[in-house]
């Protein structure tokens, strides 16, 4: 699989699992369009894409590429807290 393809298809997993999993209340649909890759790599066969939507639910999404297996694995995290510590606190 190319990355392009790689890509194209994790845009298309992420938008099919936020609609899968959105309120149905909220009523909304989005399409790969609403997913953008926030970063990805690719070495030698394998390729990894680190996704988000423009949906303000605080999911992001990580996208690995086996290229030796053949298979995709994907995973969903939600965002809870963000703290902010100054650097001369961190031992």
């Amino acid at each position: 699989m190319t990355n392009e393809k790689f890509i194209e298809k994790t845009k298309q997993l992420v938008a099919d699992y936020t609609n899968d999993h959105m309120d149905k209340t909220d009523g909304a649909h989005i399409t790969d369009d609403d997913v953008y890759i926030v970063w990805s790599a690719k070495t030698l066969q394998n390729s990894k894409a680190l996704l988000s939507t423009t949906v303000s639910d605080g999911m992001y999404y990580e996208a690995t590429l086996d290229g030796d297996k053949g298979r995709i694995y994907f995973d969903a995290y939600k965002k809870f807290q963000n703290i902010s510590y100054s650097a001369e606190r961190v031992d």
